[in-house]
């Protein structure tokens, strides 16, 4: 029997990982090349949205979200004021990085793929090398991202999302009577650390009632993020295979960057094993994942890029207010998931 080809991952988040896992539970030989390590608590709404059934089975998920909490109703704040309420037409899961990364990683390594962890890679393309690094850095991006679990805080629905002056900021369910609270701002010149920060942010873009509101935070769950540029649509495909926000950063009011994370790695499993079991070439492999996830993504990217302006300018934001009674809601939920 021919030995099958061995793939390597760079980058251990949710796409790198969950692929991994996959591909080892049909004896690919997989190393997985991570900068940090297990558990981290990192940037992310920690709202997972429009992950469907068949990339839980068929990247065996089910039992790492046993957990997570089922979260269906929203609460839309502008003004400090509710200005809608919102049903999901399918409920949406809450469950903390800190806690699925590491379980992710442990399956990993028990299933016997090689976690290198404190490993930076090069990103040069290469035969069998994977790219799922997270988001591209782009320089001169305005936005800065913020997040941190508060404990015990009572919330109006299961997701409250409050717009102000050049930011928002969703608040999530999780499990353990946690919180998170996580935002995107437009960066200004701020002089405080950790969730001082963050508190920081929230008096400056207007959002006092919701600064207020934050007691009882885990500070050690704070992290921040810088050089965030969100993308319309995949990149031209230039000969490296790239998966979940490596491939394409969609903006976070959607709740979809966890799901599709998860719905890369299940869109590029098939042309991997393909690849391992020497039945098709590198480039044909990549290829067919490049063509797989523009067809998948190109509906939801240009409709959150389209959508994202309304999210974070005071007078758009009322606009959105105003003409959210004649919006459809369930095609929009569609679009963007």
């Amino acid at each position: 029997m021919t030995a099958l080809r061995p793939i390597e991952i760079v980058g251990g988040g949710l796409a790198g990982l969950s692929l991994g896992l996959a591909l080892r539970r049909t004896g690919v030989p997989v190393t997985v090349l991570e900068a940090g390590t297990y558990p981290r608590h990192k940037v992310c709404g920690e709202f997972i949205a429009g992950l469907s059934g068949k990339p839980i089975a068929r990247l065996g998920l089910a039992p790492f979200l046993t957990d997570a909490l089922r979260l269906g109703e929203i609460a839309w704040f502008i003004d400090g004021k509710v200005a809608r309420h919102q049903s999901l037409p399918a409920p949406a899961l809450g469950l903390s990085r800190h806690t699925l990364d590491a379980r992710l990683a442990a399956a990993f390594t028990a299933a016997g793929g090689t976690l290198r962890t404190h490993t930076r890679a090069t990103l040069d393309p290469a035969p069998g090398r994977v790219i799922a690094t997270g988001r591209r850095r782009e320089t001169d991006s305005p936005w800065i991202g913020l997040k941190v679990h508060a404990l015990g805080l009572p919330l109006a629905r299961d997701l409250e999302l409050h717009l102000g002056a050049d930011a928002y900021v969703g608040l999530a369910r999780l499990p353990d009577d946690r919180v998170n609270i996580c935002g995107l701002f437009r960066r200004r010149e701020l002089c405080a650390k950790g969730s001082d920060l963050l508190l920081g942010y929230l008096q400056a873009a207007g959002l006092v009632a919701l600064a207020k509101r934050i007691v009882n935070i885990d500070t050690q769950s704070f992290s921040a993020v810088v050089a965030l540029g969100f993308d319309a649509r995949l990149p031209a495909y230039d000969g490296t295979l790239r998966l979940g926000d490596a491939g394409a950063l969609i903006p976070p009011f959607t709740g979809n960057g966890m799901a599709m994370a998860f719905q890369s790695a299940e869109l590029a499993l098939d042309p991997l094993l393909a690849y391992a079991r020497g039945d098709t070439a590198w480039p044909d492999a990549c290829l067919a994942v490049h063509r797989a996830l523009r067809r998948h993504f190109r509906l939801r990217l240009a409709a959150a890029h389209t959508l994202h302006p309304f999210l974070h300018h005071p007078p758009r934001q009322r606009t959105l207010a105003r003409l959210a009674p004649l919006l459809p809601l369930r095609p929009l939920h569609a679009a963007l998931h």
